[in-house]
């Protein structure tokens, strides 16, 4: 009889990995959740008309040292999370052909829509924050809805809200695994049912921003 020596659990990559996804999954959740939810929250306020929506905008304009804020809270976790996701999803390949299991589709669709959003979130910040600092273009209202009157552009943010929402709720779902959170089936079941729901509120309130611009 032979003995064989077990391998151990914990490597230095393993190790190395398991950090990098946590803080990925925490730059997701916190720094860029918490943005979304402000982002959806401001838009939110052009139902109330051009002259709310223009004060909410200058509010956050007037904030001492906001360009450090979005540097360091919103940018580098930006850049951090869509670099290591973009790195994941070349080393993973979905099976959904062969295993339609609800959690491959899941897997598939956060990749989809994590390409969606990254293209989204470039266009959006160079047309309403890059050009505003570099070429001193006005960001109010009026700019705003001249920018979605292009009927392919609304297309566009229509479908960049929708990835966007998508892949926030649907990270959450998977960061409340990731975290130990929802550990059981019951537990993931009841947690996805929930963000199913939130999906679809945050979808409303970042669609009906859009057409109260328009």
């Amino acid at each position: 009889m032979t003995s064989s020596k077990a391998l151990p659990v914990s490597t230095p990559l393993l190790q190395k990995h398991f950090l990098l996804s946590r803080l990925h999954s925490l730059a997701g959740i916190v720094p860029l959740g918490a943005f979304l939810i402000e982002h959806l929250y401001s838009n939110a306020v052009a139902l109330q008309g051009a002259f709310a929506y223009d004060k909410q905008v200058a509010t956050l304009q007037g904030i001492p040292f906001v360009w450090l804020l979005e540097i360091f809270l919103i940018l580098l976790p930006l850049l951090y999370h869509a670099g290591y996701g973009i790195y994941v999803s070349l080393l993973s390949s979905p099976n959904t052909r062969t295993y339609g299991y609800g959690s491959n589709w899941r897997f598939l669709l956060q990749r989809v829509s994590g390409i969606v959003t990254l293209l989204f979130v470039v266009y959006h910040v160079w047309s309403f924050r890059l050009k505003s600092a570099f070429f001193g273009t006005e960001v109010d209202f009026h700019a705003v809805s001249a920018h979605l009157l292009n009927p392919w552009i609304f297309a566009f943010y229509v479908l960049g809200v929708l990835s966007v929402t998508f892949h926030f709720t649907n990270g959450l779902w998977s960061g409340l695994i990731t975290w130990g959170i929802t550990t059981g089936p019951r537990a993931q079941q009841i947690s996805g049912r929930i963000l199913l729901v939130l999906f679809a509120l945050l979808s409303v309130v970042g669609l009906g921003s859009m057409l109260a611009f328009v």
